[in-house]
């Protein structure tokens, strides 16, 4: 069995009574993008310094690439390359000239440095903007700047701190799909925390849930869905005509469907797993017309919000 890139095994991180980390355990595995979604002081940051080695949890163990964390930092931090949420950068040099200044401090031969420089420089569309002063970066520029940097050292991994903050639509779109090809084309392992949902929703092959310092749920959108909404994972909605009592028992004993509401619009159909097909032959062959057959997905909002419904924001989950 591969063992994961990154291991958390019960860390905990408290100062004095409180705790910002609270007995976080969790697996990624190499290659995936793995979203850390919580609100801001969830613990999402402290949790990452410790990853790195830059804090030391009070309790539990930190495994990255397959070393301790804690006892072994400068190693990790050989292997893997952290995107803060505010990079600062030499304001006076150009872009080209700090991504050589970072290559000298990781003791990279200066020639490999000039060639891997301007190689990345244009992975991530600045090759007209290396040679321009880094102080007359956008913020945009910026960011997608500092991802060069951090894979400078060719990283097996890298964990970017919310690094959409304070970039436009269009950067936003641009950087999520600079991420998304690095990691598919170059197998790099990516950590992204934020607590932009639509952004980790739009790359991120899984994703865990991260409210006061606790992990209160991992998985990809669907699997959560399932520990969220419990029998009703799915619903189907169909227009259909005419509706009579007949159809609506035929589609209540449909295998893994929970109940039928039929409402003035639609018959909303909610099952345990997705049955789209099986309504829409019961309806065709009961003789009826079918307008029109969709199924609900339900989105990470949806699910992110349902953990604090009648919670306080603690966590807890209402019934379904």
């Amino acid at each position: 069995m591969v063992e994961p890139i990154i291991q958390l095994d019960r860390i905990s991180k408290k100062y004095d009574q409180q705790y910002a980390v609270n007995e976080l355990t969790l697996s990624i595995e190499k290659g995936e993008i793995f979203g850390l979604l919580g609100p801001n002081g969830a613990g999402k940051s402290t949790s990452i310094l410790m990853m790195l080695g830059l804090s030391e949890p009070t309790s539990g163990s930190v495994k990255v690439c397959g070393m301790n964390s804690t006892t072994n930092p400068l190693a990790v931090k050989k292997r893997v390359g952290y995107l803060p949420d505010d990079l600062g950068f030499y304001e006076q040099m150009t872009g080209y000239e700090n991504l050589l200044f970072t290559a000298s401090l990781n003791a990279i031969p200066r020639a490999i440095a000039e060639e891997r420089a301007r190689d990345l420089l244009k992975k991530v569309g600045l090759k007209e903007s290396g040679d321009k002063k880094a102080g007359k970066y956008s913020r945009g520029m910026r960011q997608r700047l500092g991802l060069a940097d951090v894979l400078m050292k060719n990283p097996e991994v890298i964990i970017l701190d919310e690094p959409t903050l304070g970039i436009d639509p269009e950067g936003v779109r641009e950087l999520l799909a600079l991420i998304k090809r690095l990691n598919s084309e170059e197998g790099i392992t990516v950590l992204l925390s934020s607590h932009q949902l639509h952004q980790v929703q739009q790359i991120c092959d899984r994703v865990g849930i991260f409210v006061n310092g606790k992990l209160l749920a991992e998985g990809n959108v669907e699997s959560l869905a399932k520990q969220l909404f419990f029998d009703d994972s799915f619903v189907v909605y169909a227009k259909a005509d005419p509706v009579d009592s007949k159809l609506n028992e035929q589609l209540q004993y449909l295998d893994g469907v929970n109940r039928v509401v039929e409402t003035e619009e639609q018959l909303e159909i909610y099952a345990e797993t997705d049955i789209s097909a099986a309504v829409a032959r019961t309806i065709v062959e009961a003789g009826t017309d079918l307008y029109y057959i969709r199924k609900k997905n339900y989105g990470l909002d949806e699910i992110y919000h349902r953990y604090f419904e009648g919670g306080g924001g603690d966590g807890k989950t209402s019934s379904a």
